[in-house]
Order: C-alpha cells, then sequence, then structure tokens
C-alpha cells in the first residue's frame, strides 16, 4: 500500500489509509520528505540523514566516524525517470522561476507543493551534488496565506531554495560543480 512505501521511503508521520493519502494530505516534516526524495538523486538508494559526521579530538584524530544508513527503494531506472519528471517541473512547470526569475541554470530537479487552504508550501530541489528544501507555514493550519498565489510553493518555498542554492554554488569551499549533470544509469530505458 502507499502508506507502507511512504513508511519504507522514510517518512515515520502517521498517514492514514485512504486514497487521498497519496495527494499529500498528511502532515509531514521537511525532515521526513528530504529522507524520501534522497532515493531520486540516489539512483534509488535511500539514504538516512545524519547529523554527526566524525568526532575528533582537540589535535583532529578522529575518534569515531559515523556514515549514512543506505537500502534501495526503486530501481536506478525508477529513480532516473523521476529525476526526468522533477526536471520537468523546474524546466517547465511551477519550478519555472528557479530560471526564469533566479537565472539558476544547473542541472536541478524539484517538486513544489502547497497544501490546502495556502497553510504550507514546499520547495524541494535537488542537483546531482546536493539536495535541499524550503518550508514556509505554521504549525497551526489557521494561519495560512490569504491566496494562492502568495501561497503556493512556487511563490513562497521556492525563493528560499534558490537564494539557498545560488549562495552554496557561489562558495567555493563547497565544491558545488553548476555543470554536473544526472547521469542515466546502464541500459537506462526511457
Amino acid at each position: 500500500s502507499f502508506v507502507d512505501f511512504a513508511h519504507k521511503c522514510g517518512i515515520n508521520s502517521e498517514i492514514p489509509p485512504y486514497p487521498s493519502a497519496a495527494l499529500g494530505v498528511s502532515s509531514v516534516s521537511l525532515f521526513e520528505m528530504l529522507h524520501a526524495y534522497t532515493m531520486f538523486p540516489g539512483g534509488g538508494m535511500s539514504t538516512e540523514p545524519y547529523f554527526i559526521s566524525r568526532i575528533e579530538d582537540k589535535n583532529g584524530i578522529v575518534i569515531k566516524s559515523f556514515a549514512p544508513k543506505q537500502k534501495e527503494i526503486i530501481s536506478a531506472n525508477t529513480a532516473f525517470k523521476m529525476v526526468k519528471l522533477m526536471r520537468g517541473v523546474v524546466d517547465y512547470g511551477t519550478g519555472h522561476r528557479l530560471r526564469a526569475r533566479y537565472g539558476i541554470q544547473a542541472d536541478i530537479a524539484g517538486k513544489t507543493g502547497t497544501t490546502n487552504n495556502q497553510a504550507d508550501a514546499w520547495f524541494i530541489g535537488y542537483s546531482p551534488q546536493i539536495l535541499a528544501g524550503a518550508w514556509v507555514g505554521a504549525n497551526d493550519m489557521f494561519l495560512h496565506f490569504e491566496s494562492e498565489y502568495l501561497g503556493q510553493g512556487a511563490a513562497a518555498a521556492l525563493p528560499i531554495w534558490a537564494l539557498f542554492y545560488k549562495k552554496i554554488a557561489a562558495d567555493r569551499n563547497l565544491d558545488i560543480r553548476t555543470d554536473a549533470h544526472f547521469e542515466p544509469p546502464k541500459n537506462f530505458d526511457d
């Protein structure tokens, strides 16, 4: 079922077992959404987010290092098909502002999102090197944008993501390559 698949992808929030669940009607945190999205740029592999990569002593000697837990959720072909679909969101759809307004020409895929009554606005985007998301909302759905024009993901969350991406792409210490491209898996069947 969809609920089982969502839990397999790293979403731990309660999702009622109704057909509308696939439309995103449940409350899910940005952290959980990013965990679920890792399978797309990760070639089908879900990567559990982690906060600490290593612990060093005062001399820089590594005391303990940590690696993310990974598991295959979907095939590499299916993951790349999703990348292609979400590229379309950025190139031609609701995420086109990344190109038109913010001038981001890198290979980016993503998805905008808007909840009922414009209470939450989302944009989750990724390149071959980075996955990030922006959420604008409140814990109380009573607080919301007055109009869909202002409260949609493309208007409220995408600009945050765009400015974040431009900032990290300009930071030479991070080595974010704006010329990197998603590579199809071997024997990719369009």
